[in-house]
C-alpha cells in the first residue's frame, strides 16, 4: 500500500477513473469520495469506487494522505480554502487540473504549513464524463506533468512520481508557465478550433447542416468529438489559461492568414510545403507512440 488513505474530490472521468486504478494496482487501503452532489455521492458507492463519499469536502480529507482535487480548474482555490483545516500533517495535496500557473496562484495561499501541493497535469481523457465514464487503464502510456515549486520536499515529489507511475504513466516535471504554453498548443487550442469548427456548422441552415451531418467525414468527426468535452472544464481552462492560449491563437492565426493567402493567390507551391511539413509532426506523435490506440492499430496493419 503506497498510502493509507486516498480522497478524491470530484468524481467526473478522471477522478474516477483515478479510483478504478488505485484499486486495480492496490495503492491504497481506503478510497473517500468527496463530490458537492449526492447524486454522483450515490453513484459512486453503487460502483464500489470508494470505501466512503461524503458532499461535505472538508470531512472528507480528514485522515488522508493524498488529496487529489479533481474539480474544474476555476474551482480549485474554492475547494483548497475549504479543505485546508483538515488536512493531515505531511499530507500530500495534488490536482490534475490542465492549467498550472494559475491552479498554483488560486491554491498556494492556502496550504496549511506541514502539507505538500504539488500540481499535476495527466495528459488523458475522453470526450465523456461522470463516475460511470472512468476505466482503470485511462492512465497507462500516458504522460503525466509535474509542476512542483521550489520549496516542495523531494520526497513528495518522488512519491507522487511513484505514484503516477503505479497506475501506468510516464512522469514528466516542468515549470508550471512551460506547461500551460506547452499544453496551450498541444490541447487548448485544438479545443478551442473543435467548439468553433463545429459552432459554424451548428449556425448553417437546417437543410445544410442537416446534410453536414449525414455526410460526415473522419476529420469533423473527430472535431465533434473533441467538442462534446465538458464546457465547464473547457470555459475554466481558457480563462484560467487567458495569456497563453492568446499567445497561441495570435500564432495561428497568422499561419491561419498565410493559407487564406496562398489559397487566394492560387500558390500551390506553399501549400504543398506547409501540408508536407505538418505530417512530419504526424509521423513524430506515431513514432512517439501518443496516436490513440485505434490509431496505431491501423497504423500497424499497413506497415
Amino acid at each position: 500500500m503506497m498510502f493509507k488513505q486516498i480522497t478524491i474530490i470530484g468524481f467526473g472521468l478522471i477522478g474516477s477513473s483515478l479510483a478504478r486504478a488505485i484499486q486495480k494496482h492496490g495503492l491504497a487501503e481506503k478510497i473517500i469520495c468527496g463530490d458537492v452532489s449526492q447524486e454522483v455521492c450515490n453513484t459512486v458507492l453503487s460502483l464500489k469506487l470508494a470505501n466512503a463519499a461524503l458532499t461535505d469536502l472538508a470531512v472528507s480529507v480528514k485522515g488522508s494522505d493524498l488529496v487529489i482535487l479533481s474539480v474544474p480548474v476555476g474551482k480549485m482555490g474554492e475547494v483548497m480554502e475549504k479543505i485546508a483545516p483538515n488536512l493531515k500533517e505531511g499530507a500530500i495535496v495534488s490536482d490534475v487540473g490542465s492549467v498550472k500557473k494559475e491552479v498554483i496562484n488560486q491554491t498556494q495561499k492556502h496550504v496549511p504549513e506541514g502539507v505538500h501541493f504539488i500540481a499535476g497535469h495527466p495528459i488523458a481523457g475522453t470526450e465523456f464524463s461522470g463516475p460511470e465514464a472512468g476505466f482503470a487503464e485511462l492512465f497507462e502510456d500516458r504522460w503525466c506533468i509535474l509542476t512542483p515549486q521550489d520549496h516542495t520536499e523531494l520526497k513528495a515529489v518522488e512519491k507522487m512520481t511513484k505514484f503516477w507511475e503505479a497506475c501506468g504513466s510516464n512522469i514528466e516535471i516542468m515549470g508550471p508557465g512551460h506547461h500551460d504554453l506547452v499544453l496551450g498548443i498541444t490541447s487548448h487550442l485544438p479545443h478551442l478550433i473543435a467548439y468553433t469548427i463545429v459552432g459554424t456548422a451548428n449556425d448553417l441552415e437546417d437543410d445544410i447542416k442537416s446534410e453536414v451531418i449525414k455526410f460526415s467525414a473522419s476529420g469533423f468527426r473527430d472535431f465533434t468529438r473533441i467538442a462534446a468535452s465538458d464546457p465547464t472544464m473547457w470555459r475554466d481552462v481558457f480563462l484560467n489559461n487567458k495569456e497563453a492560449v492568446l499567445e497561441i491563437l495570435q500564432r495561428f492565426s497568422e499561419d491561419l492568414t498565410a493559407l487564406q493567402r496562398a489559397i487566394r493567390k492560387q500558390d500551390g507551391d506553399y501549400l504543398y510545403k506547409s501540408f508536407a511539413e505538418t505530417r512530419d509532426i504526424r509521423s513524430a506523435i506515431v513514432d512517439a507512440g501518443q496516436a490513440d490506440p485505434e490509431d496505431m492499430k491501423l497504423i500497424k496493419k499497413t506497415d
